[in-house]
């Protein structure tokens, strides 16, 4: 008789490896419920709040050392070349007879030759009469000349000065001096000293222009530097007038990239304009970005009833844009600030309530 084999009423379970294992307690250890995600969203948004302050300050930190190494370099050798520049185109000033008035017909190639070929006889004079000084006559005989903000004036040692005035807002500015000087007459002329910023480029212009077209050179450093006066002074002005206004402004040495942020009317917005070259004093572009921001000053990432959402992406205001790319900083600032409450509330009618 066979043996009755004996069932049991017990499940059977299978053994629990280890990956089982890991993954259960990762399971038991994953948080649950809307309070724990509402404290991720948050050390998340500390997160966030804490590398943009970092980010911030290392920006502050740049733009400080940015500063102390251009006072560095126009108090040290710039600085005794421009008071030695200066002293000599003072002199100058004295020294010639008459200072003519020049049209733009009048300005042209043929006038610099004969600045160049007066300026090396002079030289070849006194060298051969073994001369340290230029005798009374021969001082009479020099003559400078003036075409807008430019003074040309003969130096010795057969060289020519140019003295570029600047000036805003009908004001005069400083000026800057460029010193030319060639070996002979036949040889093209260098760029011997000069008091123009370092951060412009005075001698790419020089290797482009300088040996074949000397007016175009000439011109070319005056409109750079007369540019770079005026987007200077408008930044200056925009800080005086409506400094209180803006949260952040930062921009490049020579102006020709400048960035700002307002944040009023219950909105953020940032503004960053390009220039497209060093002699233009209009941005050749802008863009402009707005944030509406919630009247708590908190944009919430999840919703009342616990649901997620997104926090409202920016709108560009074109009127902005448009503003800072036709009208000086100032006026085009003062446009952005006296429209900006109607934008916003346009692209965001639910942020601006009366």
């Amino acid at each position: 008789m066979a043996a009755t084999e004996k069932t049991s009423s017990e499940p059977i379970v299978a053994p629990t490896t280890s990956f089982e294992q890991t993954q259960t307690e990762q399971f038991r250890k994953r948080p649950h419920g809307q309070s724990t995600e509402m404290v991720l969203f948050k050390e998340e948004d500390t997160r966030l709040a804490t590398r943009l302050d970092a980010t911030r300050a290392r920006l502050t930190a740049l733009l400080e050392r940015h500063e102390n190494l251009k006072e560095r370099l126009s108090r040290d050798s710039d600085k005794i070349i421009f008071e030695r520049l200066q002293r000599e185109f003072e002199a100058a000033k004295v020294s010639h007879a008459e200072e003519i008035s020049l049209d733009e017909e009048q300005w042209n190639d043929g006038l610099i030759a004969t600045i160049r070929e007066k300026v090396h006889i002079e030289a070849d004079k006194k060298a051969l009469q073994g001369q340290t000084i230029v005798f009374a006559d021969q001082l009479q005989s020099r003559t400078a000349y003036r075409i807008k903000n430019k003074v040309i004036y003969c130096l010795d040692s057969a060289r020519i000065g140019i003295l570029y005035e600047t000036d805003f807002a009908g004001e005069p500015f400083e000026s800057y001096h460029c010193v030319l000087e060639s070996k002979s007459f036949l040889e093209k002329m260098t760029v011997s000293e000069h008091t123009v910023p370092f951060f412009l480029p005075i001698k790419e212009a020089e290797t482009n222009f300088l040996s074949s077209n000397a007016i175009k050179f000439i011109d070319c450093v005056g409109d750079m530097l007369q540019a770079y006066v005026d987007r200077r002074e408008q930044v200056r002005l925009v800080k005086e007038l409506y400094g209180n206004q803006i949260a952040e402004l930062f921009h490049s040495l020579p102006y020709n990239m400048i960035e700002f942020v307002i944040e009023d009317y219950y909105c953020k917005v940032t503004a960053s304009v390009r220039y497209s070259e060093l002699v233009c004093t209009l941005p050749s572009r802008a863009r402009v970005l707005a944030w509406p921001i919630h009247p708590s000053k908190k944009i919430s990432s999840r919703g009342e009833n616990g649901g997620t959402h997104a926090s409202p992406s920016p709108s560009r205001l074109t009127y902005a844009e448009e503003a800072l790319t036709t009208m000086s900083l100032p006026e085009a600032y003062a446009e952005i600030v006296l429209n900006l409450k109607r934008s916003v509330r346009q692209v965001s009618p639910n942020v601006l309530r009366d």
